[in-house]
């Protein structure tokens, strides 16, 4: 998969991978500081003005990869700034190109009302300590000659949580970020990062704690055609993971919990919206706390296997691998009892498995812990899709309207609707992520890419069906719901 961040992303993983090494054989505490030499080893600076920043930023990654802040920061969000990589970015929104005329009319100096504008010897020139951004000069300027360099990461952030220091720095209002991860692989610097569990997880691993992974449904189809669930299940135990379960499975909770909340609301005529995306849930708490009386009280599919697995032996450690960063923080800010202990994603697991020498071999697609229903709960329509068939299978006669959100801007739409008592379908599904899951920030390929190989793999599944699928797995007694706050 060929992203802006492709470079960015092999130095990250270059980092966790040699934490991870150095975790696993006991080393992390006398060579941790050694890190940075040994990925910028000199003379010659690859990335940055010279090999000495260089290496203050591989020393603030390897921070973030022992679950850290960057030095000098202190705060609970898991997505985080490393200063260091961010002074790169233009302080200046608004340039002057080659295309000005320095005209006579001067429109672009007449139009700013602060006094940022001045002539030069060959053009007009912007200072950005005086400039408010207001944009007035470039809609002024008859040549078009005036540009916005609207940074990455603010432009891609849907909640407006990021604005910049007096020094140009990133900076993410923890009041406003709903944790989706669109800033992290937008970043052409790799500026910002999230914190990891790796060493956390190899440790509880080394102490002979059981430790299960759980792997999302849209895992299938991320890493081509004959890496399958089965491969996973290998490489993970010959990690050092007692088990590996499917996810689906807690589609299939999720979506048979789901119905029976949802048939009670329609009979009432509440709309309601879903709750397994947290992304979408820090969007509604944090952004349209009027509404989360309509939110479900069901717990995310990533809960649900954690309480199954707990409920056979409460003593388990369990993480969730994925490609979602918003996965972190449901762990860390909604304090749901039973969930997953620790969340990793796609990158992180395979930096933790490459630190023991371990890779993903080729196997059978033979093994199937969910419905089909539950594997196409990373899929946008997927959640709504199981939610139906539920109904289905529960003898309901009911037919609701769903909206579909995909993506973060179709979310925000929906739940403005909401609010406003305007919205014309029952329930709303909101996956903040294009796509739903698969398109997770932390995706390993694109979902038009991988949209084969996984159409392949869940159309080898049988057809059993939600709740027979739950009662054969022992996990029709899950409870699936979580107190409100």
């Amino acid at each position: 998969m060929v992203t802006n961040d492709a470079a960015i992303a092999r130095i990250k993983h270059e980092v966790v991978q040699e934490v991870a090494r150095l975790a696993w054989e006991g080393r992390l505490d006398q060579e941790r500081d050694q890190i940075p030499y040994r990925i910028i080893p000199g003379p010659q600076a690859h990335f940055r003005c010279c090999i000495y920043k260089e290496r203050e930023i591989i020393r603030q990654r390897v921070r973030l990869a022992e679950g850290k802040s960057p030095a000098g920061q202190r705060s609970d969000n898991m997505v985080q700034v490393i200063n260091a990589a961010c002074e790169e970015c233009p302080i200046a929104s608004y340039i002057v190109t080659d295309n000005c005329r320095k005209c006579v009319g001067k429109a672009c100096q007449n139009s700013c009302q602060f006094g940022a504008i001045s002539m030069g010897p060959n053009r007009s020139y912007i200072d950005p300590n005086k400039c408010r951004e207001c944009g007035k000069c470039a809609q002024a300027c008859p040549y078009n000659a005036i540009a916005h360099l609207e940074r990455p990461c603010k432009k891609v952030c849907p909640v407006d949580a990021i604005t910049y220091d007096e020094y140009g720095i990133c900076v993410i209002d923890e009041n406003k970020c709903i944790r989706c991860g669109a800033c992290i692989h937008s970043c052409p610097f790799g500026a910002i990062g999230t914190k990891t569990s790796v060493v956390d997880i190899i440790n509880a691993i080394k102490s002979g704690k059981r430790v299960v992974a759980m792997l999302a449904p849209a895992t299938e189809g991320q890493f081509g055609p004959d890496i399958t669930m089965s491969s996973w299940r290998t490489a993970l135990k010959k990690t050092g993971f007692a088990d590996m379960v499917e996810v689906g499975l807690g589609g299939d909770l999720t979506a048979a919990a789901e119905a029976r909340e949802w048939a009670e609301a329609y009979k009432q005529g509440k709309k309601m919206t879903t709750s397994c995306c947290p992304a979408f849930v820090n969007m509604i708490e944090m952004h349209y706390p009027a509404l989360k009386e309509n939110m479900s009280t069901t717990v995310s599919p990533m809960c649900g296997v954690s309480r199954y697995l707990k409920r056979q032996d409460p003593d388990t450690v369990t993480v969730f691998v994925g490609p979602c960063i918003a996965k972190k923080s449901e762990i860390n800010l909604h304090d749901i009892e039973g969930n997953a202990d620790y969340v990793l994603t796609y990158g992180e697991i395979r930096s933790l498995m490459y630190g023991k020498g371990v890779e993903l071999e080729p196997e059978e697609n033979s093994a199937q812990q969910s419905s089909v229903y539950g594997k196409r709960f990373g899929n946008g329509g997927g959640v709504a899709a199981a939610v139906v068939r539920c109904f289905e299978e529960m003898g309901e006669d009911i037919h609701p309207e769903v909206m579909k959100c995909n993506g973060a801007a179709e979310c925000k739409k929906a739940l403005l609707l909401l609010k406003a008592g305007r919205l014309p379908a029952d329930f709303i599904e909101g996956m903040v992520c294009e796509g739903g899951c698969v398109g997770g920030p932390s995706k390993n390929m694109t979902v038009a890419e991988a949209k084969k190989f996984r159409d392949d793999m869940i159309g080898k599944a049988d057809g059993r069906g939600v709740l027979e699928n739950l009662k054969a797995m022992g996990a029709d007694t899950v409870p699936m719901h979580r107190t409100r706050t």
